[in-house]
């Protein structure tokens, strides 16, 4: 009299269950990367062919009416260095990129800079000054 035993172990592995959460998750990261925004103020950037790369504070723009911005809240000349202090008092290094149209005049862009240096000296911090550009086609 053998006894045998009803419960068998399969050792093939089923991959339907796995294709269908790479299927979704697909489907999600395809979802959300288009609800991102980089640009939320939409300028048309001077092109350039350098390609520097540095981690960002702040981000100050200017658009094609010659208004700044400061991380997407509106700014004037006369507070523009106040809201830089505001907005980098927690650090001592750091790099404030320049987002500006390609028709502002260039005077805008150094009262930008201007407010930065003024800022470095007052605060004697390092802070740094870049110009955000497109690529050239």
């Amino acid at each position: 009299m053998a006894i045998r035993t009803r419960n068998k172990l399969s050792v093939d592995f089923n991959m339907a269950s796995m294709s269908d959460l790479v299927f979704l998750l697909l489907i999600f990261f395809m979802l959300t990367s288009t609800l991102i925004a980089p640009n939320a103020i939409k300028l048309m950037l001077p092109s350039s062919n350098s390609k520097t790369m540095a981690k960002q504070t702040v981000t100050v723009y200017i658009n094609e009416g010659f208004q700044y911005f400061l991380e997407e809240r509106p700014s004037s000349e006369l507070s523009l260095q106040s809201d830089l202090q505001a907005a980098l008092q927690s650090q001592k290094e750091g790099t404030v990129v320049v987002r500006s149209d390609k028709s502002v005049p260039v005077q805008y862009v150094v009262n930008v800079i201007d407010a930065i240096n003024q800022l470095n000296e007052s605060t004697q911090s390092s802070y740094k000054v870049i110009l955000a550009t497109s690529p050239k086609k």
